[in-house]
């Protein structure tokens, strides 16, 4: 029976206020009554990415096997756990001792729709050459999408070649970067580089 059309009807034969409010303290709420229960919120923990859908996601990207794409993304889980984000994109570089490095691809968050980036750099070293190649960039404390337009220098000593798969570090204002290359990373490793990201193309080299 609907509690209030019960309480109405009391009243109707003559049940006094306080009688009614005596009545109420031993009636069963029903569900009508009930507060709605909590919406589940997201936490920081559920925003991040797990190292299979990593290496779920840089397979299908780089068209390689889980196996080989997993003992990337564990050398790079071991450093710096889960990431919060990842860009996954597309580059060509070219160079003759001083060296320059194009790229564009897409920012990829939970909850979020992806967000096209643009990067580019220079280097300098023992370096020649030309290549194009996939880019698989692993994000760490974004936060705020804006963190990541800035200029990114290499971690001195950081490059590693794992089941083909050049990886090494880029950290600034407290924002860190895993780019995995295709192969052809081996170039990290024999110069000074930074890079710059953007949220627009533009061609300046620096």
């Amino acid at each position: 029976m609907d509690r209030k059309k019960f309480i109405t009807g009391l009243m109707a034969f003559g049940a006094t206020p306080a009688m009614t409010g005596s009545l109420l303290s031993i009636l069963p709420a029903f569900a009508a009554d009930e507060a709605p229960a909590p919406q589940k919120t997201d936490t920081v923990a559920d925003l991040k990415y797990t190292a299979n859908e990593i290496t779920q996601a840089g397979s299908d990207f780089f068209g390689i096997t889980t196996e080989a794409m997993a003992k990337a993304v564990q050398h790079i889980f071991g450093d710096m756990g889960q990431p919060d984000a990842y860009i996954k994109g597309e580059e060509g570089s070219g160079a003759f001792v001083v060296g320059l490095r194009y790229g564009s691809g897409w920012l990829v968050r939970k909850t979020r729709e992806p967000q096209q980036v643009y990067w580019k750099g220079p280097s300098i070293g023992f370096d020649v050459g030309a290549d194009a190649s996939k880019a698989f960039t692993l994000v760490y404390n974004l936060r705020e999408d804006r963190r990541l337009f800035q200029r990114f220098p290499g971690v001195e000593g950081s490059f590693y070649l794992v089941a083909g798969l050049g990886v090494n570090y880029q950290r600034s204002g407290g924002v860190t970067l895993a780019p995995i290359r295709n192969g052809i990373g081996l170039r990290a490793g024999v110069n000074a580089h930074y890079q710059v990201y953007s949220d627009r193309r533009d061609w300046f080299p620096l």
